[in-house]
């Protein structure tokens, strides 16, 4: 069964519009949690454009599923500079405080309006791997953000992470545009076995929907995750967090 982990980074945005806690953080979790949801990915970024810091500490209190937190494992600590928002404390530091069931690196920056590559792991690999040695040291379960490439997947192995999530924006946007879809799945498909091969689990995330989430589920084997927050609030704004929630795991084959 592929679990549905549901990021909560848009929620957090609308309320930073804001001066208020409203909507709250913690509540739209646990409403998405009695809808059926799996798990609660965040991804606090160290300007706390969305998520902050302080809500990863207030989720780790309430939550009884698994809590995913993304970042960049290379952030450090920041001073908020804003009345009533927290400093942000570095992402590692922030990772052993809390020890969540999963924390997955993502080689993102400030510029970046959201994530849009994997890891290039002949570069980064000899960083990464005692960043992950520790994360795994804590009892917490390591992804690496990784594009469908099957040299940097088996690289991912040698890190000692035990998985990758699949940066799925290539197979959205053929999907979108009715263009060489089953091309695009292929290549995520064989992403997927490599991955097993190596000993790696898989998860996937970045703009799946309810259109494309389908396909993508029946046609990549062994996937375990995926992480939805964009589409799944949009359609939320829709019909209804509770209603969204339940549509998204029908799209993962569940009744």
């Amino acid at each position: 069964m592929i679990a549905l982990s549901v990021n909560l980074n848009k929620i957090a945005l609308i309320r930073n519009s804001r001066d208020t806690r409203n909507p709250d953080i913690p509540a739209h979790a646990q409403m998405c949690i009695d809808a059926g949801a799996n798990g609660i990915t965040v991804h606090p970024r160290p300007d706390q454009r969305h998520i902050r810091a302080s809500d990863c500490f207030d989720l780790a209190a309430m939550l009884n599923v698994e809590f995913n937190i993304e970042g960049n494992p290379m952030a450090g600590p920041r001073k908020s500079g804003r009345d009533g928002v927290g400093d942000y404390p570095g992402f590692m530091e922030l990772v052993r405080e809390i020890r969540p069931a999963q924390c997955t690196l993502v080689p993102d920056g400030d510029a970046q309006l959201t994530s849009d590559h994997g890891f290039d792991l002949k570069r980064d690999g000899d960083t990464v791997a005692p960043l992950i040695a520790e994360l795994k040291s804590l009892g917490i379960r390591t992804s690496l953000f990784m594009d469908p490439d099957e040299e940097q997947i088996r690289l991912a192995a040698q890190t000692g992470a035990d998985r990758i999530e699949l940066y799925t924006e290539s197979y959205a946007r053929a999907y979108e545009r009715r263009d060489d879809v089953a091309t695009i799945l292929g290549q995520f498909a064989r992403a997927a076995e490599v991955a097993a091969e190596q000993g790696l689990g898989v998860n996937a995330g970045h703009d799946l929907d309810l259109h494309n989430l389908p396909g993508f589920a029946a046609g990549v084997p062994g996937l375990l995750e995926v992480s939805i927050g964009h589409a799944l609030t949009v359609d939320a704004l829709r019909m209804g967090l509770a209603v969204t929630v339940a549509a998204y795991q029908r799209a993962l084959g569940k009744t």
